[in-house]
């Protein structure tokens, strides 16, 4: 059978398996496997199916994943969906469509601390679609909202999509969240402008929600100030270079994990209180430490990083003793840490699933030659190099009607990097592009994710009510994706800035 028909049988194979309810790393797996038993022998395809799933778990860059997707978790655990939602409602929500502008700004702040857009999407919907259905707000708007909001959770950094990205093309993950920063606001600023043009043109769809207080506005901001100062922190320190993106990685679950112990310690006993005040004190205290350290540094022209021993010491074992506190507490919150470190277990075992299924799928492409096939194809176009790439984005958009997101990442970045390399694209925006046509996918017919998370959370409202409602917000990421491809300087703007 010639090597590339059997390529295009195995797809096919592939995408039955999955209508049948296999999940996608089993099925990109099973089907990569069985196809180099077909090309290469059973001994070679053994062996390659064992050097991969090896040479994936062993990988020091893939450490990152789970202790960003930790972070995600204890962010969640933790209810800080709930503060940013408040924070946002007390400064948005008496506008028309106000309630529907705060679950898009407190999407993109969760984005922030969370990088899961099907965590962010379930969460916001516990939170804000009461706060909607109590205004009644019209259901096509409320759960667009939240569905379209979601997707954002991939885009902001950090983002395990960009991490993955960036390991795949050897790209440099601090430039790829640079990279998101600017795209991601402007994904909030053009959902929140949906929201308002279709608050103004139907007011009956958003009504204005409680104008609230100055008083009110200013003890919104209070809650969340520490969410603010852990997304600096994290993205501020791969920025400037104080640490690395697997270092940003280990802090942001560090400082997740001792936002969620505050909040699991509100209705705490007294004694146990007073001891996470005086947590609170020594870990601002080292850390205001190493701050002073590091902007001095950063003045004098030094390393951000190189302070005189006796600082760092001074400011870890205040760290130390501090978080030895926050996992004493932790212990003690009932059944809130168990579930998060579970959740990590489980979500981390399925991208590492996922990611050797790619791996294998793409060797059995590679070795039947359809990779190589299809990018002569679209390289031999005979078109201009964006008429090339708008091709390649289409191909994405039609894959995101059938594919996981993350599946659709590591499926297809080996086969068109290659290409956008060749045209001269700039791989960091090339990143950037692709997670945001992925984002669509999430919320486009059949698969969408998000639509299904936010039908599991809104039964009764029907499924074609929640499409029709997510619409609007799909022809402004379109809209924002051709900015971008127009005006590339908006997302390698701020990596150009890095050192």
């Amino acid at each position: 059978m010639d090597p590339i028909l059997l390529n295009l049988a195995g797809l096919a194979v592939m995408f039955v398996l999955l209508a049948m309810g296999m999940p996608i790393g089993f099925a990109m797996g099973a089907v990569g496997t069985a196809g180099a038993v077909l090309l290469i022998g059973v001994e070679p395809s053994l062996s390659l199916l064992g050097l991969t799933v090896y040479e994936t778990v062993i990988t020091n860059e893939l450490s990152v994943v789970p202790l960003f997707v930790l972070m995600g978790f204890f962010a969640t655990g933790s209810g800080l969906s709930e503060d940013l939602y408040r924070s946002c409602n007390a400064w948005l929500g008496h506008r028309r469509g106000g309630l529907a502008l705060a679950t898009i700004g407190g999407c993109g702040a969760f984005a922030a601390i969370c990088g899961s857009s099907l965590a962010t999407a379930a969460t916001m919907s516990q939170v804000a679609l009461p706060e909607m259905r109590r205004y009644r707000y019209d259901e096509r708007l409320a759960t667009g909202a939240i569905a379209a909001g979601g997707t954002i959770g991939i885009l902001i950094p950090p983002s395990v999509i960009l991490v993955l990205y960036g390991i795949l093309t050897e790209s440099d993950i601090g430039q790829l969240f640079a990279a998101g920063i600017v795209p991601g606001i402007l994904t909030v600023l053009v959902f929140m402008a949906t929201v308002s043009i279709i608050a103004h043109r139907n007011p009956e769809m958003g009504p204005p929600g409680a104008r609230a207080s100055t008083r009110e506005k200013l003890a919104a901001i209070k809650d969340v100030w520490a969410t603010i100062v852990l997304f600096v922190l994290v993205i501020g320190g791969i920025y400037t270079g104080a640490f690395t993106p697997t270092e940003a990685a280990g802090i942001g679950a560090m400082g997740a994990f001792d936002l969620a112990v505050n909040t699991w310690t509100r209705d705490a006993p007294p004694g146990r209180r007073r001891l996470l005040r005086a947590a609170n004190l020594l870990l601002v205290a080292s850390l205001l430490v190493l701050f002073v350290a590091v902007i001095v540094n950063l003045s004098t022209g030094a390393e951000p990083s190189g302070w005189p021993g006796w600082v760092g010491y001074l400011a870890y074992a205040g760290i130390f003793a501090a978080h030895t506190l926050y996992v004493w507490l932790g212990l003690f919150a009932g059944r809130k840490l168990g579930p998060c470190l579970l959740e990590t277990v489980k979500t981390t075992a399925m991208i590492f699933t996922i990611l050797i299924g790619a791996i294998l799928l793409n060797k059995f492409l590679t070795l039947g030659g359809l990779a190589d096939a299809l990018g002569g194809w679209v390289d031999g176009l005979g078109t201009g190099p964006l008429a090339t790439m708008a091709v390649i984005l289409l191909i994405y958009l039609l894959l995101g009607c059938a594919l996981d997101a993350l599946a659709m990442i590591l499926l297809t970045i080996p086969i068109f990097f290659p290409i956008v390399l060749q045209l001269g694209f700039d791989p960091i925006w090339f990143g950037v592009i692709v997670v945001m046509v992925v984002e669509l996918g999430l919320i486009t017919p059949p698969v969408g994710m998000n639509v299904f998370i936010i039908k599991g959370m809104a039964p009764d409202v029907p499924l074609s009510r929640i499409y029709s409602g997510v619409l609007p917000f799909v022809v402004a990421e379109v809209l924002l994706i051709a900015i971008l491809v127009a005006f590339p300087g908006l997302a390698t703007w701020l990596p150009g800035t890095m050192g």
